[in-house]
């Protein structure tokens, strides 16, 4: 597995981490920002991240409940468990003279993707993107289990964890609260104990909900949707689907395809794209685009009016460009489905150094880190394409 061709991954019998050849892996980056990083000692005894996640990878391999995955399994949770914390030397604050690290799940979820991506070369196909993304989902997730009481319905809090394993289908709570427990015995305070509690009880409540080894079986997308949107109390119930036609959004980084796949696979409705649009009225992409997204929305919406099914062509990276349209086709009647585009990175290079509109390459070291991969969470339904 590729994987393994990029970090050391211990196997049996002996479970041994060569932490010397670590050193020269694709941690290699990361470990001098994790050493200078220091931790809130009154969770983290133990001090520096580079230490606490070395204890986190020695806690994770001496369980038997990883030992005894699939080795695709083990290898996904222990490379999760090395980036797990990636987030933090970006992340790390001092408020009030006590250090934080508000969304370093979020932000090591994101820097992952791009290590696993560009790097690692996890992209272009769908087992690539399906083992990159259930690392990215674990080291987004990783502190949920340890929080099951602090939300106010534990059971939305498992439904939406497993909701990943839609699209990423090894992802699975159960590997998240593997994760989560060799994150807690890898560091020194005391409250391990209560926490471990936690984590069992996040178990339970995945278990009894059926969502510990899959996502939760909703009764259509129309009420996922729905629920996820907090239209039901109950992730049980049902919901009359009222929609009359379909909105296709694109999201994907420059250099894609997303052009040629509305042409070949939608070209039997109308095209909003955004690229267009900035040609009609001579607007680089450089400047303000608030013209650009005006006309597009009203375009949409006189579609929409219509009852006509389009395409919405634009790179939509993250979820805060594409909720506001989702919203708005929604409210208009319509299904969303959000098409998620990707190719293997270097390919993604070639293309775009042969588009009319070229984008730099050290663009998309920022785009990609800003990268927010579309989740079910978001629309009537969404999917991911490998081209």
């Amino acid at each position: 597995m590729i994987l393994s061709q990029k970090f050391p991954i211990p196997e049996a019998p002996n479970w041994q981490i060569d932490w010397s050849a670590m050193q020269a892996s694709a941690m290699k980056p990361f470990i001098p920002q994790m050493i200078r990083t220091a931790q809130n000692p009154e969770w983290h005894g133990e001090g520096d991240v580079w230490t606490h996640t070395q204890m986190v990878c020695e806690a994770l391999v001496g369980l038997d409940s990883w030992r005894n995955l699939s080795r695709e399994d083990r290898e996904i949770v222990f490379v999760s468990a090395l980036l797990h914390d990636v987030g933090k030397p970006v992340c790390t604050r001092v408020e009030d003279g006590r250090i934080t690290t508000r969304h370093h799940g979020q932000i090591g979820m994101q820097i992952a993707r791009r290590v696993l991506w560009q790097e690692v070369g996890l992209g272009g196909t769908p087992e690539h993107q399906n083992v990159r993304e259930t690392i990215c989902s674990l080291i987004q997730f990783h502190s949920v289990p340890q929080h099951i009481l602090n939300v106010e319905n534990p059971t939305s809090s498992v439904v939406r964890s497993a909701s990943n394993g839609v699209l990423a289908p090894s992802f699975r709570n159960r590997l998240l609260a593997i994760l989560s427990e060799a994150d807690l015995r890898g560091r020194i305070a005391s409250d391990i104990e209560q926490s471990l509690e936690l984590v069992e009880l996040f178990a339970q409540c995945a278990e009894e909900n059926d969502c510990l080894d899959g996502p939760f079986s909703f009764a259509s997308d129309f009420s996922r949707f729905a629920w996820f949107q907090g239209r039901l109390q109950m992730p049980t119930m049902e919901l009359f689907d009222d929609t009359w036609g379909e909105v296709v959004v694109l999201s994907a980084l420059p250099g894609t395809g997303k052009d040629t796949y509305a042409n070949k696979q939608l070209s039997d409705r109308p095209i909003i794209s955004l690229d267009d649009i900035r040609d009609e009225l001579k607007i680089a992409p450089e400047d303000g685009q608030g013209v650009v997204i005006v006309v597009a929305k009203e375009r949409a919406k006189e579609l929409l009016r219509q009852r006509q099914p389009f395409v919405w062509n634009a790179t939509n990276l993250t979820t805060t460009l594409r909720q506001p349209l989702i919203q708005l086709f929604s409210q208009y009647g319509a299904s969303v489905r959000v098409v998620f585009l990707e190719t293997d990175w270097n390919e993604m290079l070639r293309r775009n150094r042969s588009r009319k509109r070229v984008v730099p390459d050290h663009v998309y070291e920022k785009l990609i880190e800003k990268l927010e991969m579309p989740s079910i969470r978001e629309a009537h339904q969404v999917e991911w394409e490998c081209r």
